[in-house]
Order: C-alpha cells, then structure tokens, then sequence
C-alpha cells in the first residue's frame, strides 16, 4: 500500500532545533564551565614612546659626556686630541741692507741648498764704500809706519846723547882729578894761583857738560815717550780702519741673501727692480724637520711620560697613521705664554681646564713623513699604558 511522505512543517523544524540546542547546553554544563576568551594586546600609547625616547637620548646623552672626557667606563690608556698640528722651523729671510734688487734666481716652493743664492741687491754703492774703506787703512797705516821710523831715530837719538852724557861724565872725572893734583901742589906752593883758576874753570865747564848731557837725554826720552804715544793714536786708527774695512765687506757680501740651510722657500714677496730697505721680509725657509705639538687637556697629561709612543693621523693624508714619540712636555701652560693673561686674582671666577703642549717626534723611516707641511692638522694619540708612576719627593 502506498504512503505518502509529508516534508515537516516549519514549526516542527523549529520545536527540534530548540530541543537540540536545550540538549547541548545541558551537556556543555554537565561537563566544565565555560572559559573567557583572552584579551587582546595591548597597544603602547604615545606618551609611553615619548618617554622612552627621552630615557634613551639621556642615556646616550650621558654616555657622550663619558666617551668625551675618557671617564667610566670609556676610560682607556690612549689619550687623543684634535687640538694638534705639524710644526717646523719657518725662517723669515730678510735684507740686511737697503738697495735695489737686481736678481731672484730662485722661483716659489723651490728646494734649495745651504749657501744657494736667493735675492741679489744692487752692490756698486758696497764695492766703492769698500775701497774707500781700504784707502783710508792704507793711509792708516802709512801714518803708523812713519811714526815707527820717527820713534826709532828717536831711540837711537837716546842712543847717541846717553854715550855723549857717558864721555861728559868721564871727562868730569878726569878735569876733577886735574883740580885736585893742582889743588894738593898749590897749597904746598909747588904750582901758582893761576894753574888752580884753572883748573877750577876746566871743572865747572866739565861738570856744565855733563848736566847738558843728561838735559839732553832727558829729552830724548821725552821725544821717545811722545812717539810712542803717537803710535799708540796711529795704531788704533789702523785698527778702525781694519774694522771699516771689514764692515764694508759684510756690506758687500750681505748684498746676496743666500739660504742659511736645506729646505723649501715659501712664495716670494719680492721681484726684480724692487727696493728694498734692511729688515725687509722677503721670503720664508722651511727645513726638512718636522714634528707635532699636541695641545692636551691638562686631566690628559697625569700618566703621560717622555718616551710613550704615539700615533698621528693626518687629515691630509686621508687619516694616513704615521708613528712617534712622546719628546718633551712643556714646561707651563699655553695660556701662560699668551699675550694677554687671564687675571682671575678679581671678579668671579670659572674654572676652564688648561691645555698642555706636548712635543712628538715623528719616528725615522715613514716616507709619508716627508709630505707634512707645517701648519697642517692632525689626530694624537699617546699610549700612556708605559707610564711609571713618579718618584716620591725625598
């Protein structure tokens, strides 16, 4: 027999559905209870970012602070400064004379030679002042020369008037003898009156000759006394005559300014033609030494010591590292060789940490070496882990 199947009707499709749903919430409830879900994460807020931003520019801020004054825990062994450059011996080279320049055989940043002339001024006027100068010594000398041959015919004049005061003097003795013989015979009546007048006569003009003979040799002392007074005038007229004349050729020889040692000339500020007065700049000499002056902080400076070693790097160079040493420290402050000093003796006072130069000497052998220049800019570093500790005062 045939059936006929119905499709459910709409509300017994629903009356089973809620039945169902009653049956599984009875189950779910038998079984556990039911779980919260978890929260969603949290989102960090703008403030939050704002403050740790701030915390790590403070940190980095304070690290900067450390790094630059070497201290905890940036503190090392190498102490480094910008504050450093390439020295040199820079000569001015200057006339000592004034003239016109005749000749500059050299041309700008040449290398020269010890005694390599450099500038030439005009010496015609050096050249007649130099024989001028040695006329006058020949005159000089001319005069001395004749008081020489008037001082010895004065000695020999001495000569001649002490061996006639000797011949006076002997014929004094011999007339004085004669007085006396005639003298002893006429008062025993052997010889007359006449013959002792004589005699008498004979001793007085013997002894008139001999005080004539010592006048005159007195005389000629005097004359010899004189010319070698003379000489002594002539003499040293000879002797600024010399002088003069070596004057004049310092002159002379000062008209070519020649290089006083090896190195390279600056740009030349003089030309052909110019005139030039004594003193006038005209050119620089640098020499082949160099070294580097670093300009330290005075906390920098407590463990360093002659002797370290050092690196330099040169700006020039593309941070190229040349090796040295430490040569000398100086012996004060670089603010106490300034001009004008700080008086901190009135008014308010702030400490300001001073700086320290120190001398390094570039060590032999670095061939980038010879392309410093002075004046250029460089990087020092010194090791000071070599440093000794200084000796305890007595």
């Amino acid at each position: 027999m045939n059936q006929t199947v119905r499709p459910p009707s709409p509300e017994s499709t629903t009356t089973v559905a809620a039945h169902a749903r009653r049956s599984m919430d009875t189950e779910t409830t038998d079984a556990a209870p039911p779980q919260r879900p978890a929260p969603p994460p949290k989102v960090a807020t703008a403030g939050t970012v704002t403050v740790v931003a701030m915390l790590l520019v403070a940190l980095a801020g304070a690290a900067a602070v450390l790094w630059a004054w070497h201290l905890w825990p940036f503190a090392g062994t190498v102490e480094v400064t910008e504050n450093s450059y390439v020295r040199g011996q820079v000569t001015t080279l200057s006339s000592q004379v004034s003239g016109y320049v005749t000749e500059v055989p050299v041309r700008d940043f040449q290398f020269v030679k010890a005694g390599e002339p450099l500038v030439k001024v005009d010496d015609r006027i050096y050249r007649q002042q130099l024989e001028q100068a040695e006329a006058q010594l020949d005159i000089a000398r001319a005069s001395l020369a004749n008081v020489d041959q008037t001082m010895a015919q004065t000695v020999a004049t001495v000569a001649v008037r002490k061996a006639a005061l000797d011949q006076a003097t002997a014929q004094l003795a011999q007339v004085k003898a004669t007085y006396e013989r005639v003298s002893s015979l006429t008062q025993k009546g052997i010889r007359a009156e006449t013959d002792l007048d004589g005699a008498v006569a004979n001793l007085k003009v013997a002894q008139a000759g001999v005080a004539a003979a010592e006048a005159n040799v007195s005389l000629a002392d005097a004359q010899v006394r004189a010319a070698d007074v003379s000489r002594s005038g002539l003499a040293a007229q000879v002797r600024a005559a010399e002088a003069a004349v070596d004057l004049a050729r310092i002159n002379l020889g000062n008209t070519v300014i020649t290089a006083p040692t090896d190195g390279q000339i600056s740009e030349s500020s003089v030309r052909m033609g110019q005139y030039v007065t004594a003193g006038t700049q005209l050119m620089f000499l640098v020499p082949p030494a160099r070294w580097i002056v670093a300009n330290y902080k005075e906390t920098q400076t407590a463990r360093m010591r002659v002797g370290q070693p050092a690196t330099i790097e040169v700006d020039g160079l593309d941070g190229a590292a040349l090796r040295g040493t430490v040569e000398e420290l100086a012996p004060a402050a670089g603010s106490e060789f300034s001009v004008l000093k700080a008086d901190n003796a009135s008014g308010n006072f702030t400490k300001v940490v001073q700086r320290i130069p120190v001398r390094i000497r570039l060590l032999e052998g670095q061939p980038l070496a010879e392309r410093l220049r002075p004046g250029m800019s460089v990087i020092a570093r010194v090791d000071t882990a070599s440093a000794e500790p200084p000796a305890p005062a007595p």
